[in-house]
């Protein structure tokens, strides 16, 4: 069995999850930057041109430079935009699988949920829960090493940020029984 070229190829060869289907194509990826640069350019022409993007008696106003700029932002974005339309019928070439994704996942949700968790438990508690559990989930290291790193690490950040830099940083609960 063949594959045509309107297939999709599916990572590298040296890749361990070459059975693990696309979830999108390069193209579609490229396809959804330009367009979310393409709006961006238009907000901030917009914005600019709003608020004076001509020559003035004394100069230029005040969003002479960044209209303009947004407008080659817009013009890069459309050329780009239409690299992706030109070579349409070559290979679809996958962006990322099923498992890459998932691994993503891994890192991006529990970064999220800790940036989250800064916000009422103070950073030193996120981050040794952050610690703690991404090496046990992902490392599946011993929980004993996993609480011990975790612990160091959050009182080492609290001794360079609030002892030695005199920095202040998000506190929660926990520090407030401590009195800082």
């Amino acid at each position: 069995m063949s594959k045509t070229e309107s297939e999709i190829v599916v990572g590298d060869p040296g890749d361990d999850d070459g059975d693990s289907p696309p979830v999108t194509s390069i193209a579609r990826v490229e396809v959804g930057a330009y367009l979310l640069l393409i709006a961006l350019a238009a907000i901030l022409g917009y914005d600019n041109w709003r608020s004076g993007a001509g020559w003035a008696t004394d100069g230029p106003q005040a969003g002479y430079l960044p209209f303009y700029l947004s407008m080659i932002l817009g013009a890069a974005a459309l050329f780009g935009l239409a690299t992706v339309y030109a070579r349409r019928s070559g290979p679809k070439l996958s962006f990322v699988t099923r498992s890459q994704f998932r691994r993503v996942l891994q890192v991006f949700l529990p970064t999220l949920l800790y940036c989250a968790a800064t916000q009422w438990l103070g950073i030193y508690v996120a981050s040794f829960l952050l610690i703690a559990l991404f090496m046990r989930a992902i490392g599946r290291i011993a929980w004993w090493k996993s609480i011990v790193t975790g612990l160091v690490f959050a009182v080492a950040m609290f001794l360079t940020f609030e002892i030695a830099f005199d920095v202040l940083m998000p506190k929660g609960p926990l520090e407030a029984l401590f009195g800082y």
